[in-house]
């Protein structure tokens, strides 16, 4: 069955069976992702380029050094959009180029293309690519282009903020908390963790990464329509790599964005959990702790700003 296209002012709607989806131009990314009866989208996904700062991070004083990925986390600004049907370019929907469309359009593929640029000296960009097929999968690559005179980076992913929180994931990767210096006693297999936990650190900062994942489910069984009163549980799976690279990720899915950990000193100060913030990264520094609080991560572990990054994935 092939994929209904809608091309309104300033989006563009997908339809399918059991599906639909819009991408938004004033936006700047995907606008809704309507699935199996709910809506996964409570903000248009973006680049992530920062975690929340770790004790070892301010002893060493990365945290100052890398400072501008946290303005860029926040301020990327989409600078260019394009659209394609069946591998075809058509008009971005602004009037009055829009206006020869009459709703009833079709294609086997559509793809959008959104390239971010960051707010950073010097700038650079990032391209994400959302490749929806007929069966309503999404096939999703973001590309981080290296520039020299950049710091190392916490993370580059993308950043996935649902309306409400979910019941639990699952995944199929290493055991427990892992990072890429701290991962050698994880134990592949598949995991459920109910509800979405939050180490209780004196002091919130980072915490919930998970590596080498090969995917991962959210269920969810609320929405933010209160006259829907029974919601059946359902999930979203986040599947690495695409049909011919199969490859793995790392992600995390807390009830908090790296800012709103970094602004509480306590955990009492935390706000109220509302939210599923899932994040699916290509590149994750390491956390260090080798003494604690003076030495930096040793350098395998670091992301240098000069190098292209990437992370791919099907959902």
């Amino acid at each position: 069955m092939a994929l209904r296209i809608v091309i309104g002012d300033v989006t563009i709607g997908i339809q399918g069976q059991d599906f639909s989806y819009i991408f938004s131009v004033g936006c700047g990314g995907m606008e809704s992702l309507y699935k199996d009866g709910k809506e996964w989208l409570y903000r248009t996904p973006r680049p992530a380029f920062w975690r929340a700062v770790t004790d070892n991070d301010r002893g060493c004083g990365f945290a100052f050094r890398s400072a501008v990925w946290s303005a860029a986390d926040r301020f990327v600004r989409c600078s260019r959009v394009e659209a394609r049907m069946d591998g075809e370019e058509i008009a971005i929907p602004l009037a009055p180029a829009n206006n020869k469309y009459t709703g009833k359009e079709t294609c086997d593929r559509f793809e959008m293309i959104y390239t971010y640029e960051t707010p950073t000296v010097p700038a650079t960009e990032v391209t994400v690519t959302y490749t929806v097929e007929t069966d309503g999968r999404i096939h999703v690559q973001a590309e981080y282009r290296g520039q020299q005179g950049l710091p190392e980076l916490p993370v580059f992913g993308m950043r996935f903020i649902m309306p409400t929180l979910a019941d639990k994931y699952i995944y199929k990767g290493l055991s427990g908390e892992t990072y890429p210096d701290r991962k050698a006693g994880g134990i592949h297999g598949i995991y459920e963790v109910e509800g979405l936990p939050v180490t209780p650190y004196l002091v919130p900062q980072e915490c919930g990464m998970h590596m080498d994942t090969e995917w991962v489910t959210v269920k969810r069984s609320t929405v933010l329509d209160n006259r829907n009163r029974h919601i059946e549980q359902s999930g979203l799976t986040f599947r690495a790599g695409s049909e011919i690279n199969h490859s793995t990720f790392a992600f995390s899915c807390l009830p908090y964005t790296a800012e709103e950990l970094e602004n509480a000193t306590h955990q009492e100060e935390l706000p109220p959990e509302r939210r599923t913030v899932l994040c699916i990264y290509g590149a994750v520094r390491g956390v260090g702790g080798i003494d604690s609080w003076g030495s930096d991560v040793e350098e395998q572990y670091r992301i240098p700003g000069n190098k292209d990054i990437e992370v791919e994935f099907i959902m």
